[in-house]
């Protein structure tokens, strides 16, 4: 999977040429001088202790930065109170315009948004770069179409001609996000854009082991123009997530399912909106149509892209039994080939789990399924000639439902294999899970795809793609089902959940005298009978 040299060159802690090989776990694998303006732009009063995080490619240290005290998020919140209320004040289309401008910044500033990226999660190149094509599509769709999501719209009122009704789009106010390691540029700014553009400011809490990039994604949106303290970021652990749910008028977040019911209660107990993307147990059906040779590719893809660290990856593969032999022997085939790698470029198809904590939670998976009797068709073990957190891409087959694999999100590069003989058997096994994120299904039969899709019982489905067609439609809402999350994200959807509606109606008839009260003031059943009158002839005409 990894050529010797490659191995060697892990193994001394050389990655990419940034790391001291003759020490590569007491090294910095960045100078703190040039990370020094990133890690001052935390809003931090420097009394609460440090944290420092590890580059998972090595175990060498990365950072240490100064966490934030519960007084620091308050004060934090405070200062985007006022800077968001200057900012709602501007026209949309001055606030498209950082948007777009931070497009072509992410763009042309790839390199290092991709270097840090990596060095932060561990993560394959490849998995790197859809975090920044990703980001620059958001920018721009919503740079675009902002205006027309947050344009008022006119409804028909109670008495037509008379009365004009009008429909408003304002922003919450403060915007809290709290996001996790596995995509830290994408979900730095997946709702911080759509904030933003809807008059909003935005408090991001990430993931202690990704911070660098939160705070580069800061830097970003300051070169392109956005005004002081509509985008601020606080460092630490989750108490400080749990603090910053107790300011915000809105809180975005993207983790597990366990603590997303608990940021649920609590907004719900503070009646702020939240936004939950939670987990996912995502299976993908290959029908008996399929051109295996032309699936494998993009199937594989969807299974093991970011090392299986992805909300929407695929960890349950359901298979036509007729052609579930072809198909296992090709596609097992193609993840042994799969190349495992540290590098800092092109070379790697799959990189590191992102820390200790990972790489444990997917060795008690395959073991747990191992103990109870399924076989390894691939991989099943650490790759610690690798690096320290590698771990083979494994295809488990003979899975009991027993088995907590079978059951519970792995987010790692495993998955397993079950055999079906006919469409409604897949249906039946795809919705068997608590949860609902995503889903896709591969046949030559597009319509059939389509009638299983209808059928599965989550968020999104992709038909002959597994992700990236879907997270790439940045028009189309996106939303778990069931154990999976709250509200959407993308397209509307986010405008949705990050505004407020004012509806204002209008009497028009004051002018003339042409009011209810002067229509009352006829007296006895008059009115009554007028307004019996005018339903009528609205009923019959079909006015709604």
């Amino acid at each position: 999977m990894i050529d010797d040299a490659a191995a060697e060159a892990a193994a001394s802690g050389a990655v990419g040429g940034v790391l001291d090989p003759e020490h590569p776990q007491g090294t910095f694998v960045l100078e703190p001088g040039v990370m020094a303006p990133l890690v001052a732009r935390i809003a931090t009063s420097e009394g609460s202790g440090t944290h420092r995080s590890m580059c998972p490619f090595t175990g060498a240290p990365l950072v240490t930065f100064p966490v934030s005290s519960a007084e620091d998020v308050a004060a934090c919140v405070v200062r985007a109170r006022v800077a968001q209320r200057a900012w709602a004040r501007r026209p949309v289309r001055e606030r498209a315009e950082v948007l777009q401008r931070l497009g072509r910044i992410v763009l042309e500033r790839q390199s290092e948004a991709l270097d840090l990226v990596q060095l932060e999660t561990g993560k394959a190149r490849r998995a790197a770069f859809e975090e920044v094509a990703d980001i620059a599509q958001v920018a721009r769709h919503y740079a675009v179409r902002g205006e027309r999501y947050l344009s008022s719209r006119r409804l028909s009122g109670m008495i037509p001609l008379l009365t004009g009704v009008q429909v408003h789009r304002r922003p919450v106010g403060v915007v809290g996000a709290i996001a996790p390691w596995n995509y830290p540029l994408v979900l730095a700014l997946a709702e911080a854009l759509p904030a933003l553009l809807a008059g909003n400011a935005v408090v991001l809490k990430p993931d202690p082991q990704t911070t660098l990039t939160a705070l580069w994604a800061a830097e970003a949106l300051d070169d392109a123009g956005l005004p002081a303290g509509l985008f601020q970021v606080v460092a630490g652990g989750p108490e400080v997530g749990e603090e910053l749910v107790e300011h915000v008028d809105h809180v975005a977040f993207t983790g597990s399912t366990a603590t997303g019911r608990k940021v649920a209660a609590r907004a719900g107990e503070r009646l702020i909106g939240a936004t939950l993307e939670l987990g996912g147990k995502n299976a993908l059906y290959v029908a008996d149509d399929v051109d295996v040779d032309a699936a494998v590719p993009g199937i594989v893809r969807a299974c093991f892209s970011n090392a299986g660290q992805l909300c929407v990856s695929v960890e349950r593969l359901v298979v036509h039994e007729a052609i579930a032999d072809e198909f296992v022997a090709k596609f097992v085939r193609a993840v042994r080939n799969l190349r495992l790698g540290p590098a800092l470029d092109y070379t790697a198809d799959v990189g590191s789990l992102t820390s200790a904590a990972q790489l444990d939670k997917v060795t008690a998976h395959v073991d747990d399924a191992l103990a109870r009797g399924a076989r390894v068709l691939a991989g099943g073990v650490h790759r610690a000639d690798v690096g320290p957190y590698f771990y083979a891409p494994t295809v488990l087959d003979d899975v009991p439902a027993q088995a907590t694999v079978a059951r519970e999100e792995t987010f790692g590069p495993v998955v397993t294999i079950t055999r079906v003989d006919c469409d409604e058997d897949a249906v039946t096994v795809m919705n068997d899970t608590e949860y609902g994120l995503h889903a896709a299904v591969w046949s030559r039969d597009v319509g059939r795809a389509r009638r299983v899709a209808e059928r599965v019982e989550c968020g999104s489905v992709a038909i002959n793609d597994g992700y990236t067609l879907t997270w790439g439609s940045v028009a189309a809402p996106l939303g778990g089902w069931k154990a999976s999350g709250l509200g959407g994200r993308h397209g509307s959807a986010s405008i949705d959940g990050l505004t407020r509606r004012q509806t204002v109606v209008t009497s028009r008839g004051a002018r003339f005298g042409a009011t209810l009260d002067s229509l009352y003031g006829l007296g006895g059943d008059t009115p009554s009978r007028v307004l019996t009158t005018a339903l009528s002839v609205m009923r019959r005409l079909r006015m709604s």
